[in-house]
């Protein structure tokens, strides 16, 4: 699909052309530091394709496709359907030659950005929302998606309309846990409708320069019991670069969700 002037807009202003070239920025300023968690990432996937044997894959936050073999899978399936909600230019040109690859742009939120923005967008630092409960979390849907796979978006899909309520709202801490867990679990429940790969951080590891170790959890709802999970870590920022000056490690956790209880 191609997005109308006005809701480009939006992404624009709610910070999604800024994030998504931050990501690239930080993974080529890590240099190798992320090599480690891209293979597991890459193996895990192609493990799961081969248990599973699907005819379609459609991968949810496909990004820059650092985490995901691409040409491998093209070569395991009949047809790939990659979704984000911005498509890179680079990917674009990439996946040309890849005749069994197609692009679509859609939030995978299934409509949470909008709705943040209509609901959040005309308050000002006076005149704040006072709850979040107006805020509908909606429901994604995709019809003949073969298998799915969530790829490291269960905890970015709130990152950003989060990011902006907090500037527009005058809530709790608790609310806003709340309403994080809200979307957790819509895209939980989505994935439970289908044979799907999901492959999420889950908690954060912070070192400061002291040496003082903090942490913060970013899967704040359950996630699902299966027969296969993998577990991985992701040095995600060695260097401190960024403005807290603190090294960060991301816990990772890859699961099958199958309707077939076999082990892989």
């Amino acid at each position: 699909m191609s997005y109308s002037q006005s809701y480009r807009r939006v992404l624009h202003k709610l910070g999604y052309y800024d994030y998504q070239s931050g990501l690239i920025y930080r993974h080529l300023n890590q240099e190798n530091g992320w090599d480690s968690h891209l293979e597991k990432c890459r193996d895990f996937i192609l493990r799961a394709t081969d248990f599973i044997k699907p005819e379609k894959i459609t991968v949810l936050g496909s990004g820059w496709l650092l985490e995901l073999p691409l040409a491998e899978l093209a070569e395991r399936t009949r047809e790939i359907v990659l979704i984000d909600i911005i498509h890179p230019p680079q990917v674009r040109e990439q996946v040309k030659e890849l005749k069994n690859v197609g692009l679509k742009e859609q939030d995978v939120s299934g409509g949470l950005v909008e709705e943040v923005w209509r609901i959040a967008a005309k308050s000002t630092f006076i005149n704040r929302l006072i709850s979040l409960d107006k805020i509908r979390i909606p429901e994604y849907h995709l019809t003949d998606a073969g298998m799915v796979i969530s790829l490291n978006v269960l905890t970015q899909i709130e990152t950003l309309p989060v990011r902006f309520l907090r500037k527009k709202a005058r809530v709790t801490e608790n609310e806003f846990t709340g309403f994080r867990k809200k979307i957790q679990e819509s895209h939980l429940n989505f994935l439970r409708k289908h044979k799907s790969v999901l492959v999420t951080d889950t908690r954060e590891v912070f070192t400061g320069t002291s040496g003082i170790i903090t942490e913060n959890q970013t899967v704040i709802t359950d996630l699902p019991v299966t027969p296969y999970t993998g577990k991985w870590k992701w040095d995600f920022d060695l260097r401190g670069s960024d403005y807290r000056m603190k090294r960060s490690v991301f816990e990772v956790t890859g699961l099958i969700l199958d309707n077939h209880e076999q082990e892989l």
